[in-house]
């Protein structure tokens, strides 16, 4: 089992910029791709970014290609979303997640174990 916890989340206006963070517990870190997805209300959850198991190489959805940055510390079990030029469709519960796959999956079904999510609000 890995737990995972995300915290950062809040209200910001558009432009503004806002860091992600997630913890992680229980197996080894490093032994699992992590991602970012996040859900807005009425919508299904969509992916964001995700980072390989050394964190030598990222992958991102095309709506946020340039303003956010994933990262991860492997020596300290934590997961990083960095999140700059925030628009209001960015809006949304965000979620982080853990795959034991061997490849890098752009879909929910892809991850093992989730975070309970924190809110982003990006006013107009």
């Amino acid at each position: 089992q890995v737990q995972l916890v995300e915290s950062g989340g809040g209200l910001v206006q558009t432009g503004d910029s806002l860091r992600l963070s997630c913890a992680a517990s229980g197996r080894t870190f490093s032994n699992y791709i992590m991602g970012w997805f996040r859900q807005a209300p009425a919508k299904e959850r969509e992916f964001v970014a995700a980072i390989n198991r050394s964190g030598s190489r990222t992958y991102y959805v095309n709506s946020v290609k340039g303003r956010f940055t994933i990262s991860r510390d492997n020596a300290k079990s934590t997961l990083n979303l960095h999140m700059n030029s925030l628009k209001p469709e960015d809006t949304a519960v965000y979620y982080c997640a853990a795959s034991s796959r061997d490849l890098v999956a752009s879909g929910p079904i892809g991850y093992d174990y989730w975070g309970q999510g924190t809110q982003v609000t990006v006013s107009s």
